[in-house]
């Protein structure tokens, strides 16, 4: 998931490394951290591979304290996505397998590169991500009914919590499916505008517009 952030991120626009690092957190979730010690090395895979190219350090722009030292403190290497990293991401954004909607944080960056995708391919993620989430929720509700007689009240609480959470992400995925199909049956304003009558003002092909009657008392 990382090279897709990288690639997602890249396709927006060019980046440094420091910028990218913040802008991967914020995509990846606030809570998992990215370290140069991870995000350098996968930038020199993708560089390798074709999928992202360098320009030249900006002069005098200095790196952050917590940076490593690749190009010797002179300035911020920039990076930004090839012909080969947009092909790539593509693929990337076509899949609809359980790898798109699972627990590893794969959904997320998924949906956060949302409008790079296909309607249709949204939707199958969607669905598959709901069904993952109906299978916890179905699982859940049996091992608290199992259990239910022997749990403290706080462990049952916590329980209680969890079922709580799921049904919330279930009926939040059931909202963003319905939007989704809605959208696909709506006509688009083109096609609107195609089908809409005349207006009152006479604007209609080859016709003419009615003049105005006179007012009273002229001649």
């Amino acid at each position: 998931m990382l090279e897709f952030a990288i690639l997602g991120l890249l396709h927006q626009s060019p980046m440094h490394g420091y910028e990218l690092r913040k802008q991967l957190a914020a995509v990846l979730g606030g809570l998992r951290s990215i370290s140069y010690g991870s995000l350098y090395p996968a930038l020199r895979r993708m560089q390798a591979a074709g999928l992202i190219t360098t320009d030249e350090p900006t002069p005098r722009a200095l790196l952050p304290a917590d940076a490593p030292p690749l190009t010797g403190r002179r300035g911020k290497v920039v990076y930004t996505i090839t012909a080969e990293g947009k092909e790539r991401f593509h693929e990337l954004v076509c899949e609809t397998g359980p790898e798109a909607y699972d627990d590893g944080g794969s959904f997320g960056v998924r949906l956060a590169f949302f409008r790079h995708t296909a309607r249709d391919v949204r939707l199958r993620i969607l669905e598959g991500r709901r069904r993952t989430v109906e299978r916890q929720r179905e699982g859940l509700r049996a091992s608290l009914s199992r259990t239910r007689e022997r749990l403290d009240r706080y462990t049952l609480e916590l329980q209680r919590h969890g079922l709580d959470s799921v049904d919330r992400e279930v009926r939040w995925l059931s909202e963003l499916i319905d939007s989704e199909r809605r959208e696909a049956t709506e006509p688009s304003t083109e096609r609107r505008e195609a089908t809409e009558p005349p207006t009152a003002r006479g604007e209609v092909d080859g016709g003419s517009q009615e003049p105005a009657s006179e007012p009273p008392g002229t001649t």
